[in-house]
Parts: structure tokens; C-alpha cells; sequence
């Protein structure tokens, strides 16, 4: 069974930087796509970030409104995603989620059209508080 252990986040000053991370263990396929997600009090859990391999190349996917600030990245050999978030603001005050899943199949899309009900496998969130 995956398990993903979050560390990391935190309280923070506008424009500050925090890394968020997630290490995994349990994993049996060979193929899992990886994500962050971030939900305030009355929104819907959102895409941060996403990374995803097909054995050659990496790709990385970004909501819109991180992009340029925030990096994903993900060691492999250490089973462990990481979220570098730099020039943060109030606006991205949330609880951040990781996220994986193995199906098989372009995650990038998926995510598009499902949402967060494209992952299978959660951690157990940590908040983000960012003050003016």
C-alpha cells in the first residue's frame, strides 16, 4: 500500500519561501505520476503542481497562478517530492496536499479533466500560512 508522509510548510512572511515535502514508500508499479494540491476553508482542492515521466522525459505542469514561483521536483532514488514555493503570498495561504497515482496513461490530462480525483494516493496535508 503507498503511504505518503508529509513534512514541511509552515507560517511564513509575504514574499518569503517554504519547501514542502513528501516521502512515499509502499510503491509497486513501476509508473506513478505525482502531484501537489492546495485547498483553503469552502474551495475545492486545486492543482499546484504535477510531475510525470514516460521513462524519458520529465514533464511538470503548473496551475497558473504559481507559475515562476513555485518548483516541482522529485528524487526518485529517495522515493520523495518536493515542493519549492519562493515570492509566496497571503494568496496562497492553504493546506497543501501530495499526491500520486499509478494509472497508466497521460496524468497531465487527466488531472485536467478529474481533478483530484485523477490520484489515487494522499498525504496527510500540511498548512501554509502566508501573512501580509
Amino acid at each position: 500500500q503507498v503511504h505518503l508522509e508529509q513534512s514541511g510548510g509552515g507560517s511564513v512572511q509575504n514574499g518569503g519561501s517554504l519547501r514542502l515535502v513528501c516521502a512515499g514508500s509502499g510503491f509497486t508499479s513501476a509508473y506513478y505520476c505525482f502531484a501537489w494540491f492546495r485547498q483553503s476553508p469552502g474551495n475545492e482542492r486545486d492543482l499546484v503542481a504535477l510531475i510525470d515521466s514516460d521513462g524519458h522525459t520529465t514533464y511538470t505542469k503548473y496551475a497558473e497562478s504559481v507559475k515562476g514561483r513555485f518548483t516541482i521536483s522529485n528524487d526518485t532514488a529517495k522515493s520523495t517530492l518536493y515542493l519549492q514555493m519562493d515570492s509566496l503570498s497571503p494568496e496562497d495561504t492553504a493546506m497543501y496536499y501530495c499526491a500520486a497515482d499509478s494509472t497508466p496513461g497521460d496524468c497531465r490530462i487527466a488531472s485536467q479533466i478529474l481533478g483530484a480525483q485523477a490520484f489515487t494516493y494522499w498525504g496527510q496535508g500540511t498548512q501554509v500560512t502566508v501573512s501580509s
